[in-house]
């Protein structure tokens, strides 16, 4: 994390690519446990705490920059541990797992695409 004001975005989209990661960890897991009894998926939370963070009187720029960064973490959880697709209690259905992959790497290659343009903008800045 840049200590720096003028990152203040970049700090925030740095933090979601970390969430994402996690996720995409967290999904590769699901899949490499698709045949094991009584695995329950797992998936990560982030947007839903960054959003709360997000949300305030100011505007986005005030709120971006008033974040405390180090109380947004994405955290894992278990998805449905009550639910069972099949009789050996296992709850991963493969056809998800790899749409939410193919989703999360999206959302993850725009994150990193974000964070390149806005050091792009510093750096059209800089050398003016």
């Amino acid at each position: 994390m840049i200590g720096s004001g003028a990152y203040n975005y970049i700090n925030v989209l740095d933090r979601a690519a970390d969430a994402g990661w996690l996720r995409n960890e967290a999904i590769s897991n699901n899949i490499a446990n698709k045949d094991t009894p009584n695995y329950k998926r797992k998936d990560v939370n982030f947007e839903s705490y960054l959003m709360s963070a997000l949300t305030g009187d100011g505007s986005l720029d005030e709120n971006v920059a008033n974040l405390d960064l180090s109380t947004i973490n994405g955290t894992t959880y278990t998805e449905y541990s009550n639910l069972s697709y099949r009789y050996d209690g296992n709850n991963v259905d493969i056809s998800t797992e790899t749409a939410e992959l193919a989703k999360n790497q999206i959302r993850y290659n725009t994150l990193i695409d974000s964070i390149n343009q806005e050091f792009s903008r510093i750096k059209a800045v800089l050398t003016r």
